[in-house]
């Protein structure tokens, strides 16, 4: 299994309705709420053979609410 984290930036007033979104979905890891440019950072694991673009445009981009999203793909935990 491979870990990447998406940075959501969501629609005004719509963070706590996309993090509710996501876990309903059961595709998450884990789900929180951040201060800055972004609302939302999430962790995902996929199966080494995921394709991660494929994965965030099919399962996270048609949630209602997103307006925003930056991929970070991780290389090695320490």
């Amino acid at each position: 299994m491979k870990p990447f984290f998406v940075l959501i930036k969501t629609n005004l007033g719509r963070a706590y309705e996309v993090a509710t979104a996501l876990a309903d979905a059961e595709i998450a890891s884990e789900i929180y709420s951040i201060a800055g440019d972004h609302d939302l950072i999430v962790k995902f694991y996929v199966e080494d053979d995921t394709d991660i673009g494929r994965f965030v445009n099919e399962k996270v981009h048609h949630i209602p609410g997103i307006q925003d999203t930056k991929t970070l793909i991780t290389f090695k935990a320490f």
